[in-house]
């Protein structure tokens, strides 16, 4: 029993993996197979057309995403009355529904990251190399330039600086400190998700949580949006953060950027020590 043992060893307590969901419920073998750590650098992987392919993937991605969330800020901006548009809710369900719908279409080329917060977080996590985070940063902020872009080309200069331009910025009545917490808590929802949902342990036939990945990786996104949009108009995620204020070209949008990358990292960096730490207890396995 000793040599099949998945638990963790720590002082006396070493047990078999249990999880109860109404009966008792007891597992007797893991039925999942953790992929080795990533290589902190391969640059074999330049020579593979797979990693362009992947690349492309992101910028498409979060082309479509920075399109449609921009855009759907500055009509609910442009509403005389939230009632004669999406409103708030609205705005979260374009950015949680654009991002259940590209981590599907997405996911098994580059595993639909569309953010990097959440590709520095799976660097962390050693899910994927140095080159291809970094790769994946460029890819997902030029998509993000460019949808902005084309919101800009189709609305207007005039309108879309009238309207803020789809930039986040800490809003009236909040400390520049409160919008860094409301970014750093965020995106560790989102980032936390993105590694559970993702786990092979959770989505192994042993497993009693049977999991769609990009549907809670959306929802969190659409959830983290309802509670932060007041704040900080919601960023948790850089690229979409830098394609606005480049495009909107504004003081304030500078002088608060930072927030929107140190505090995604942030949260995206506790979020994976805490996935490998405390969930999953990797650093404690005997096995």
């Amino acid at each position: 029993m000793e040599g099949r043992d998945d638990g963790v060893h720590l002082g006396t307590h070493k047990f078999k993996d249990r999880r109860h969901l109404g009966t008792s419920v007891e597992i007797h073998d893991k039925d999942y197979k953790d992929l080795p750590p990533a290589p902190f650098f391969e640059a074999s992987e330049l020579t593979c057309w797979s990693f362009y392919r992947a690349g492309i993937a992101e910028f498409t991605a979060t082309f479509l995403f920075e399109y449609v969330a921009v855009l759907t800020l500055i009509e609910v901006s442009k509403s005389p009355t939230k009632c004669s548009s999406v409103g708030i809710q609205g705005v979260a369900w374009a950015f949680g529904g654009m991002i259940f719908t590209l981590v599907y279409c997405t996911s098994g080329i580059s595993g639909g990251h569309i953010n990097p917060a959440v590709t520095f977080g799976l660097f962390l996590g050693r899910k994927l190399s140095l080159i291809r985070a970094l790769f994946y940063m460029v890819m997902q902020c030029g998509g993000a330039i460019c949808g902005a872009g084309v919101v800009e080309g189709l609305q207007g200069r005039s309108e879309f600086e009238l309207h803020g331009g789809g930039a986040n910025v800490v809003s009236d009545g909040y400390s520049k400190l409160d919008g860094l917490w409301a970014e750093i808590i965020g995106t560790f929802v989102l980032v936390y998700t993105v590694f559970s949902a993702t786990d092979a342990k959770f989505s192994a036939r042993d497993s009693h949580v049977p999991i769609l990945a990009p549907l809670p990786i959306g929802f969190a996104v659409f959830l983290v949006h309802l509670a932060t949009i007041p704040v900080t108009g919601t960023g948790i995620n850089p690229a979409r953060s830098l394609g606005a204020a480049i495009i909107y070209n504004k003081e304030q949008a500078w002088n608060e950027h930072w927030i929107f990358w140190a505090g995604p990292f942030a949260g995206a960096a506790i979020a994976a020590v805490y996935h490998q730490l405390i969930i999953r207890a990797i650093p404690f396995k005997t096995n």
